[in-house]
């Protein structure tokens, strides 16, 4: 009798027929997972995040912040950025292969070289230089200028849309440069163009040593500095702050990560200097500032 109903249910294309007749329905494997899809390639997450850059660099993500700090300052992928005293190269790791392929313009305006250059610097500009040459494909066409006492524009005159000081203000204070530094960001932005800041912050009550010998600036002093260069301050951000940062190590800023010094700069490493407690703070309280040209 069974037979018959199957019979008379496969000829009828009945679904219960089939199962009836003692055949199993196949088991539907459920799909495997899609892997989860990385960051769009040429987004700031994506350079953020790119495999190129070194172990270290992105470990200091923690304390730097770069995709908030960047998006704080209204960086956007077809802008003319002028970065000015990139040092090594930790920003232009992320900038360059962002703007190159958003179709922006990178300037890094770092140290003079030439005949009377500080060896040290040019140096650190030569192997900068290198690396930022040898891989066109990753890091686009790299403009390169010089900012210094006796330099000229960092780019051509009302050309960029955002310049750059990442944590430099100090270092042109100590070279009696700051003044020019501000101006020269000025010429060198369109009306309407950004200037961020990120500066080690000295506490408003300290005095502020001219020559800022231990690496922190007053905030006030950096917003009277771009204002007498014609900026209109926009906005600040606590991105970058860190509360735990004492400001009175011994030997400045450099006491802190990334330097790490455990004796004046120029002077050997002193095995013997307990740095358990300048670990413990990570890397430096700083400001995150945004002024505008105006229009």
């Amino acid at each position: 009798m069974l037979q018959g109903v199957c019979a008379l249910g496969l000829a009828a294309g009945s679904l219960f027929a089939i199962g009836a007749c003692g055949r199993k329905p196949k088991a539907v494997e459920p799909d495997e997972p899609d892997a989860p899809a990385g960051p769009a390639e040429g987004s700031l997450e994506w350079a953020v995040e790119g495999p190129w850059r070194s172990g270290p660099d992105r470990e200091r993500d923690v304390w730097r912040h770069p995709m908030e700090t960047l998006r704080f300052f209204d960086l956007q992928p077809k802008m003319t950025v002028v970065d000015f005293w990139p040092g090594a190269g930790w920003y232009s790791e992320i900038l360059a292969p962002y703007l190159a392929r958003g179709g922006g313009t990178y300037y890094a305006a770092g140290f003079p070289t030439g005949p009377g250059a500080d060896p040290a610097q040019a140096a650190l500009m030569a192997a900068y230089e290198q690396r930022f040459t040898s891989d066109k494909k990753l890091y686009g066409e790299v403009k390169f200028s010089a900012f210094g006492a006796t330099t000229g524009p960092v780019a051509p005159a009302g050309s960029a849309d955002l310049a750059l000081f990442m944590r430099g203000v100090h270092a042109w204070m100590a070279a009696g440069i700051v003044e020019k530094a501000f101006r020269d960001a000025f010429a060198a932005l369109r009306p309407g163009g950004v200037l961020g800041v990120e500066q080690h912050r000295l506490a408003p009550e300290a005095d502020q040593d001219p020559a800022a010998a231990n690496g922190y600036v007053q905030e006030a002093f950096v917003r009277q500095l771009a204002q007498e260069a014609g900026f209109v301050f926009e906005a600040s951000s606590e991105i970058n702050a860190n509360e735990t940062d004492t400001k009175d190590h011994p030997f400045g800023v450099d006491t802190l990560a990334p330097q790490r010094l455990t004796a004046p700069r120029g002077q050997a490493p002193d095995p013997a200097f307990d740095r358990s407690k300048y670990d413990a703070i990570g890397e430096s309280d700083r400001m995150t500032l945004k002024f505008r040209k105006p229009e």
